[in-house]
């Protein structure tokens, strides 16, 4: 999958399904309720235990694009691909990371927080720029930085949950990416992953009802 291919799908999907937690036996059958709800684009954080191995083994999967977050160094976005994974996310702008993200043919969604942050992303050849964390007036914020900037592609992952994302998208997010309010703590701790599965059903309504 090209990068183009990826911003396509993403914004067809509408949402990604991010998990971040240290509970390693929680991994697999956490994603795999996501899955069942709906969502096909899949990231796991590098702060995750394992993660290479979750990366390699999800990304086998006909139907599901899988990702890697939290990748700061050249090193992690080399040692992602290589496990799987066909696109990358970052906290922050780092141009270095851009790069070897271009050249290895993913896309890459950096960390931004400012317009001119995202204008920096953007023309360093990130094709998404993710919004985090999202400012308080949420959706107005989004909908101010594309009145200059149509051409950014804002992808709003934190601060969004079911109340408020198709307000972002209404606002002109490229899509959103769901990480607390699908993945909780708690239910991930106590293996409530059905709830977490009806989270995740809850989450794409709200998306499709923009």
């Amino acid at each position: 999958m090209t990068p183009s291919e990826f911003t396509a799908f993403f914004h067809e999907q509408r949402a990604s399904a991010i998990l971040r937690t240290e509970l390693t036996d929680a991994v697999a059958p956490a994603m795999e309720a996501a899955i069942r709800a709906g969502f096909r684009i899949c990231e796991f954080t590098l702060t995750i235990p394992g993660v290479f191995d979750h990366i390699a083994a999800f990304a086998k999967r006909d139907g599901i694009v899988v990702g890697a977050g939290t990748v700061l160094t050249v090193e992690d976005a080399r040692q992602a691909v290589q496990a799987g994974a066909r696109f990358l996310v970052s906290p922050v702008v780092d141009e270095r990371v851009i790069d070897e993200a271009t050249r290895l043919g993913v896309a890459m969604m950096p960390g931004t927080h400012t317009p001119t942050e995202m204008l920096r992303a953007h023309r360093a050849g990130a094709a998404l720029q993710k919004l985090f964390p999202a400012p308080g007036i949420g959706p107005a914020y989004v909908k101010a930085c594309l009145g200059p900037m149509p051409f950014l592609r804002i992808v709003p992952t934190s601060g969004v949950d079911a109340s408020n994302a198709a307000a972002y998208l209404a606002a002109g997010a490229f899509a959103i990416g769901f990480v607390a309010p699908l993945f909780d703590a708690g239910e991930l701790a106590a293996g409530r992953f059905d709830r977490i599965e009806q989270r995740g059903r809850d989450l794409l309504a709200a998306c499709a009802s923009a």
